[in-house]
């Protein structure tokens, strides 16, 4: 829980930073504006910290998030999509109020999101017009804090749990939640419901068929978690039923020198309409900056295997499900998911300047099982395993510049093209998509 801090605090230690902005908002710490050593005369301090009373322990924080996005695709889904050319804009807005109170908080957080000529309609991603994001009270107890109500929910690197940010309806939960601090560490433990959006104002509920409840422990060096996952009306291979699923993931992370690492693995089990569930994934990056070199260049390496299923007819289902991933999970614009995948991932990032970055990464995609298909994010089937015997789905390339303008102000765009390989020939359309994020500020 975020509190003031008192003025002894504040006019001690290290000279105050303000924090690092992130896409769920309410983990921002803007207590220590309660100190007018810690305010640099800009325009947005006296939004971020309004005391409320004398000593400052009771305080208002706000902000806003103004976002515009366009994309394009060209030959989408290699030719196959309902609308392989598709070009559209992203508009949407996210104020916030955070009020605190003693140990009490209340997080308000609303939505406007809207779309423009996405074809060949819209989808619950893409808009949801006026609706509540973020609307929660939080009380601490302790080392002990405890929040209900509608939020977003980020666990780890989002590999199973995340904000889903890149698209233009991020997405939250209706749930409660305990965080218990001890030094360094963190568990928390949750009971939630995907918040299902939908096309008019106001009208966002709980989904009727999915919910997720688990524990994630986090140290500074190694996080370990449990995820349980039921969904009434799961769908794999065709095939529509009840699924139940339990993921168990370990996550090594962590830093020294210039060098950085993270590596991640998940077995799942369970059942789905009378099958067993075994699957798994396996993901790595290692990267290492390099800041005596002109332009301070990183390098990274990812590699992921995500499990998929060998046999429809055997009775075990190998489908790795991702549940709630990240947006971007394969840079920022990929047609395909993770999901019975093979994945190299090498990249470079360059400063051209302090404020200026330019990514460029290339990628190339495999079928885990050649039983299985192809998915997107979302985990939809895009392509069926069909008669194919190849595995190479295709490889992509993709440049990414990105501009801190003022400290409120991010321009970004990205381009990125994807030729397809031998399973993709062998099973339908085989175009290179061409995929272009023009603006998003």
């Amino acid at each position: 829980m975020l509190l003031a801090a008192a003025p002894a605090v504040a006019q001690s230690g290290e000279p105050w930073q303000p924090p690092t902005l992130t896409n769920t908002r309410y983990d921002e710490d803007w207590s220590k504006l309660a100190d007018p050593a810690n305010r640099d005369g800009r325009w947005t301090d006296d939004l971020k910290y309004i005391p409320l009373n004398d000593d400052g322990a009771n305080w208002i924080g706000t902000g806003m998030e103004l976002r515009a996005r366009i994309e394009s695709f060209h030959n989408n889904l290699w030719g196959g999509a309902d609308a392989p050319n598709d070009a559209y804009l992203w508009l949407r807005a996210t104020p916030y109020v955070d009020l605190h109170v003693g140990k009490v908080r209340a997080f308000v957080q609303p939505i406007a999101a809207y779309a423009v000529g996405v074809a060949p309609s819209t989808s619950p991603v893409d808009q949801t017009r006026a609706d509540l994001l973020q609307g929660f009270v939080e009380v601490e107890a302790g080392p002990v804090t405890l929040r209900g109500g509608r939020q977003m929910l980020s666990l780890g690197t989002e590999r199973l749990v995340g904000t889903r940010y890149g698209p233009n309806v991020p997405l939250a939960f209706d749930a409660v939640r305990a965080d218990i601090r001890h030094g360094d560490a963190m568990l928390s433990v949750f009971a939630a419901k995907p918040v299902q959006a939908r096309a008019g104002t106001f009208d966002d509920r709980s989904s009727p068929t999915k919910s997720l409840w688990g524990a994630y422990a986090a140290t500074p060096g190694i996080d370990a978690y449990y995820l349980g996952y039921r969904n009434r009306a799961a769908t794999f291979g065709g095939i529509e039923g009840g699924e139940l699923r339990h993921s168990l993931g370990l996550r090594v992370h962590g830093r020294a020198d210039n060098w950085r690492w993270n590596v991640e693995g998940v077995v799942q089990f369970g059942h789905f309409d009378g099958q067993s569930i075994h699957a798994w994934t396996l993901g790595t990056e290692v990267s290492r900056s390099f800041p005596a070199v002109p332009l301070k260049p990183r390098a990274t390496m990812r590699f992921n295997i995500i499990s998929g299923d060998r046999n429809p007819d055997d009775g075990r289902l190998g489908t790795f499900n991702a549940l709630f991933p990240k947006g971007k999970y394969f840079g920022e614009l990929s047609p395909v998911g993770p999901y019975n995948i093979i994945n190299l991932h090498p990249s470079v990032t360059l400063a051209l300047r302090d404020n200026l970055s330019l990514g460029v990464a290339g990628m190339a995609y495999w079928r885990y099982s050649k039983g299985d298909g192809i998915y997107d994010i979302p985990g939809n089937l895009i392509r069926g395993p069909g008669d194919a015997s190849a595995r190479f789905i295709g490889k992509e390339v993709e440049a990414a510049l990105s501009w801190q303008a003022t400290p409120e102000l991010e321009l970004s765009t990205s381009l990125s093209a994807f030729a397809p390989g031998a399973y993709i020939r062998q099973t339908g359309a085989a175009e290179t998509i061409i995929m272009l994020r023009a603006v998003d500020i």
